[in-house]
């Protein structure tokens, strides 16, 4: 008999913001697939049963590459195994889990998604920064940093007409800012980065556009972090909201 696999979106990473379907999923499951993002303390609760397969990725370093991913889906399940898929964040937002679920449907798996809190607005939230404000602007534009900016990010940065948040960025973090000025964005652009969002670890850096690859860098950032650049990464655009510091402060 033929199992099933739950792709689950897991938040960015406090087990207290997994969804109540999410929570179930995982309670319900004979094999949980975990990413290394995400809330992983949460599998620590999990049933004495449940068998965890860690295919965590991190920054140039894929042991488990996606394809191998996909098949340890499919053999599980058609061992008439439940699996859940654990992920960060939301599961279609820069997750891969539209090729998994391709995955599975073309293997004849039965596949359910279960969204999460997507990172690129819970983690600036988290931080005291709300992507879109009124007065500020009523727009926000989602990336991936792997390869520099793309079209859409550099007009957004460059006319201020939306919010740009960069998942997957901070490798990229100088080329991304010279990108965006070259392409006339105001080199006093504000720029917030948030590492390890929800977590007990969070911190927020804070920079102008022209300065803030050397401050991440005299600051030790390093992934997970959300980059958010416009006037809405400005210190204290909400009134009392001091989670982050100047420049170089560490949080």
């Amino acid at each position: 008999m033929t199992g099933k696999v739950t792709l689950v979106g897991g938040g960015p990473g406090d087990p207290d913001l997994l969804t109540l379907r999410a929570w179930r999923a995982l309670q319900a499951a004979d094999v949980v697939v975990a990413d290394r993002l995400g809330p992983v303390s949460a599998l620590d609760d999990l049933p004495a049963h449940v068998e965890v397969i860690d295919v965590g990725k991190t920054a140039g370093h894929h042991p488990v590459p996606q394809d191998e991913i996909n098949a340890i889906l499919v053999a599980q399940a058609r061992a008439g195994r439940n699996v859940v898929r654990l992920k960060g964040g939301d599961p279609f937002v820069f997750g891969r889990g539209g090729e998994e679920v391709v995955a599975c449907r073309s293997a004849g798996v039965p596949v359910e998604v279960v969204p999460g809190v997507t990172s690129a607005v819970s983690v600036p939230e988290l931080a005291g920064i709300p992507v879109t404000h009124r007065g500020i602007t009523a727009a926000f534009h989602v990336t991936s940093g792997h390869g520099g900016l793309d079209s859409a990010g550099l007009v957004a940065v460059r006319d201020g007409t939306a919010t740009l948040v960069i998942l997957m960025g901070v490798s990229m973090l100088g080329t991304i800012a010279e990108q965006a000025l070259a392409a006339g964005a105001d080199a006093a652009t504000p720029v917030a980065i948030v590492e390890n969002g929800s977590t007990p670890a969070q911190r927020v850096t804070r920079a102008r556009l022209d300065e803030v690859a050397r401050v991440a860098a005299e600051t030790g950032v390093t992934a997970p972090a959300v980059i958010v650049i416009g006037g809405v990464a400005a210190d204290g655009v909400l009134e009392g909201a001091r989670d982050g510091h100047m420049a170089g402060a560490r949080g």
